[in-house]
């Protein structure tokens, strides 16, 4: 329980002291990933402000890249990083990049699965006779868990294509880049937290399985 209220702790006191930092480049993170996108042939997608914190995405059935009022707005270090990390995810997507792909499949399929979960596992752990229940509470939640792991190498690659392209495009200096990279390891720990929750769940949950037999 502990460790995703860290996260999302560090991501957001670490987003709230760099998007104080304005970027040497003076733009804001809707001209960053405009210059990205156009860059990288991708001038089909558009860039649009969405509503909400941290609410930045990418839509890969529009063809869209969100970025919360304040990074689409503004021009900081934070907002740069956060911009150029969801256009990681547009030039994934334009290049079919595997592990996309594959959790675009997985992710309706896992959605069902973790919801359906629990109705068999609070019967199987309830009615200790119907253990059944139980395991097949666990293979559906397995579903849900493998659609966390494989979102750890998507979001690590689109970070890392970021801090490449503001760094080859001069969007920012030297003594930035630290503190953009801040910013996006922030970030990446809250996926980290939730898929360690996640397996550590799965795993007492087989416990509990295997210890019935």
């Amino acid at each position: 329980m502990l460790l995703p209220l860290y996260a999302q702790f560090k991501v957001k006191n670490t987003y709230n002291k760099y998007v104080k930092v304005r970027s040497t480049s003076g733009m804001t993170g809707a001209q960053v990933a405009r210059l990205i996108l156009d860059r990288n042939g991708l001038e089909d997608v558009k860039v649009v402000e969405s509503k909400g914190f941290l609410s930045d995405h990418y839509n890969p059935l529009t063809k869209t890249v969100a970025l919360s009022s304040q990074n689409y707005h503004e021009a900081s270090v934070a907002g740069t990083a956060i911009a150029a990390h969801e256009v990681g995810h547009a030039i994934q997507d334009a290049e079919a990049y595997a592990f996309l792909r594959f959790r675009h499949r997985l992710a309706p399929v896992a959605n069902i699965t973790s919801n359906a979960s629990w109705i068999f596992i609070i019967i199987g752990i309830l009615a200790s006779s119907m253990n059944f229940m139980l395991g097949i509470g666990i293979a559906l939640m397995a579903v849900g868990v493998l659609f966390q792991i494989v979102t750890l190498p998507v979001e690590f690659n689109a970070s890392t294509r970021a801090m490449n392209h503001i760094v080859e495009l001069g969007i920012i200096r030297n003594e930035e880049e630290p503190h953009a990279k801040k910013v996006l390891s922030a970030a990446a720990m809250t996926y980290v937290a939730a898929t360690a929750v996640a397996v550590m769940e799965l795993l007492r949950l087989l416990l509990i399985f295997t210890s019935r037999d």
